[in-house]
């Protein structure tokens, strides 16, 4: 009879390094630390809305206050820096370039002006001057464009900060490490096995003990 040769029996890869495991709590631990710090220290900011409407002349098309319209949005910071509106929001034309977002609605000639600032009041200031820049500048082209722009809303006072707290930047951080140490657990078993290959022996693998075959039956001699 043929003996089978022994078989290495391999250990799953948990039971061979139990304590890799714990790079995923501590990352999580470390993403909430991270986020929750960086929470607390940001400056909390404040967003304030204004609304503008582009309306047509007596002899204007109608329709044509629609496309103003969207001009006038992607135009908008740009006319506020060259008008007064840094003067009356008390910031720099950087501030106000960076702050300031204008948004238009497809099937309405509707402008809405958004700043954000560190504090309430300076937020609805930075808002309410692009809005009266914007308007002046229509004002001063009327004749031209055939419309012109008025205040629709005027801004108000945010009680409440936009920018993410800090129990919320936690959660925010806690779960990107573990994603992030999730991810190290599916990489780091295929870079040990590589570096593995070609070697007869690994750790953490049990090889079967061989069993003898049995002895083949003899058949007695004969007597003479």
């Amino acid at each position: 009879m043929t003996t089978t040769p022994p078989r290495a029996v391999r250990l799953p890869a948990r039971l061979r390094s139990p304590g890799r495991w714990a790079v995923l709590p501590a990352a999580v631990v470390a993403g909430a630390a991270l986020g929750g710090g960086y929470g607390a220290l940001k400056t909390p900011e404040y967003a304030a809305t204004s609304y503008v409407i582009v309306v047509p002349g007596e002899k204007s098309d109608p329709a044509a206050a629609l496309g103003f319209a969207q001009a006038y949005g992607r135009v908008a910071t740009d006319i506020a820096v060259t008008g007064d509106a840094q003067v009356w929001a008390g910031v720099s034309a950087a501030t106000l370039r960076k702050s300031v977002q204008a948004e238009t609605s497809p099937d309405a000639p509707m402008i809405s002006l958004t700043a954000r600032a560190a504090k309430p009041s300076q937020a609805v200031s930075i808002a309410d001057g692009v809005a009266r820049s914007l308007v002046l500048n229509s004002t001063h082209v009327a004749g031209s464009t055939g419309v012109k722009v008025v205040q629709f809303s005027r801004a108000t006072k945010p009680t409440a900060p936009v920018s993410p707290s800090a129990p919320l930047s936690a959660l925010v951080g806690a779960c990107a490490g573990g994603l992030l140490g999730g991810l190290a657990l599916l990489v780091r078993p295929k870079r040990a096995a590589g570096r593995g290959e070609g070697r007869h022996s690994r750790p953490g693998t049990v090889t079967a003990a061989a069993v003898p075959a049995p002895a083949a039956h003899q058949p007695e001699p004969e007597a003479v």
